[in-house]
């Protein structure tokens, strides 16, 4: 058991990483997006708030005065420690501002993307390429998230905005996610590994327990399909067995001896009288081997069966179980196998004369009640004899106990035994 709470615990632990790397992936991309998509946002809100209403046709022919008033305003209300670079081209590719002077006026190629911002309006961003001539100057900062979208100008021009922002900024987004949730959540994957590991020692204890009462059931089966093969054995022996050798006997000393009609009519009746003794004997024992069909005669005929073998013993048996045909057969096989039980200890130890059999079904029990006016004993030793190994009474008690049932036994010297047997039938 402690092996597999060792492989229980080993799992969990290895269960509890693979969520903390996966949690932490996804929390760090879901910050990385939400960084991105803030860059984006904006970058549209500069664009258009500050950036469009300067797009004059004096900035867009390249006056010095009018791109001077666009460098003094992007530089003080747009660049920041995050914003570093600010860049506005032509459908054509010319650059027409930013705030690197060396690229004012230069012309690069635009690329698919680009121009699809510039001419739909949309918004993109990507990882800039820093080996690209137009990035050169963009070098001394790293990496960086390159975000354009598309304007116009006060007349219909189209024009691209592109702002550059340190990638860093973005990482630490993420990362700050991440720094958000991750105790939260890891706490509570560590309370729930904790959690588990005593559910799991509690489960495996009843596993064992489980399989040590059912290796217990087991030997108790076995040892009382012995203990039935012996008494069987020992019935056949010295019951059946010597009534057919007496009987063998006496009719062969009859044959010898040569015909006597009057020896012989009684020698006759007195045989015929131990063949019906043996067919009863015998058919109680077939009983007690293979019982009848419950589920097609029901339980009352099965116990009027087992009352034939105490009536052949000369005990008078009395029977109410007229209550007990709607039993369901599961409970009434129980019932069955007590009743079994419980008259074969009438007839081998109680020498009484009569015997009483009630069974009755009230709600969702069935009760089956035995009890006998013999000698009766002292309920004190039951325990002693259950530690002496009595095999009967430990497989009753196992299989009523199995079946959600109780067993009751009330007894005392010279005043008889009652058994209680009570099953659930719902």
């Amino acid at each position: 058991m402690a092996r597999l709470l060792t492989r229980f615990a080993a799992a969990g632990l290895l269960v509890l990483a693979a969520l903390s790397l996966g949690l932490a992936y996804l929390t760090r991309q879901a910050g990385t997006e939400q960084a991105i998509q803030s860059a984006q946002q904006l970058t549209v809100m500069t664009a258009k708030a500050v950036a469009a209403p300067r797009l004059t046709p004096e900035f867009l022919t390249g006056e010095p005065a009018a791109t001077q008033a666009f460098d003094d305003f992007i530089r003080a209300h747009v660049l920041d420690d995050s914003l570093v670079r600010v860049k506005l081209w032509t459908a054509q590719g010319r650059i027409l501002y930013s705030d690197e002077p060396r690229l004012i006026g230069t012309s690069y190629p635009l690329d698919g993307e680009e121009l699809q911002a510039l001419k739909g309006g949309g918004t993109e961003s990507e990882i800039s390429d820093l080996g690209k001539p137009e990035n050169r100057f963009e070098q001394p900062y790293g990496r960086l998230l390159e975000v354009y979208t598309g304007l116009r100008s006060s007349n219909g021009e189209p024009v691209l905005f592109e702002a550059y922002f340190k990638y860093d900024a973005v990482e630490q987004a993420g990362q700050a996610q991440w720094r958000q949730y991750a105790p939260a959540a890891l706490g509570a994957l560590v309370i729930l590994e904790l959690v588990q590991i005593p559910f799991a020692w509690s489960m495996a204890r009843r596993l064992q327990q489980q399989q040590r009462d059912t290796e217990r059931l087991l030997q108790h089966a076995v040892d009382a399909s012995d203990a039935e093969r012996r008494r069987i054995a020992a019935d056949l022996h010295d019951g059946i067995v010597q009534q057919l050798t007496g009987s063998t006997f006496a009719l062969d000393a009859a044959r010898l001896d040569g015909p006597h009609p009057e020896r012989d009519t009684a020698l006759i009746a007195r045989t015929a009288a131990d063949l019906r003794r043996i067919a009863g004997e015998l058919r109680t024992l077939m009983i007690q081997i293979y019982p009848p069909n419950l589920a097609r005669l029901g339980l009352p005929a099965a116990l009027s069966e087992l009352a034939h073998g105490l009536a052949d013993n000369g005990i008078q048996v009395h029977r109410d179980v007229a209550q007990a045909q709607d039993i369901p057969t599961p409970a009434a096989a129980v019932l069955f196998r007590a009743a079994q039980e419980i008259l074969r200890n009438v007839a081998a130890h109680a020498h009484c004369d009569t015997v009483i059999i009630t069974a009755t079904h009230n709600g969702d029990t069935a009760t089956l009640d035995i009890t006998d006016d013999g000698r009766g004993f002292d309920q004190s030793r039951l325990p002693l004899r259950r530690r002496e190994g009595h095999i009967g009474l430990l497989a009753l008690e196992d299989l009523i106990g199995n079946a959600g049932g109780r067993l009751t036994i009330t007894s005392r010297p010279g005043h008889g035994t009652t058994v209680q047997v009570a099953v659930p039938t719902g």
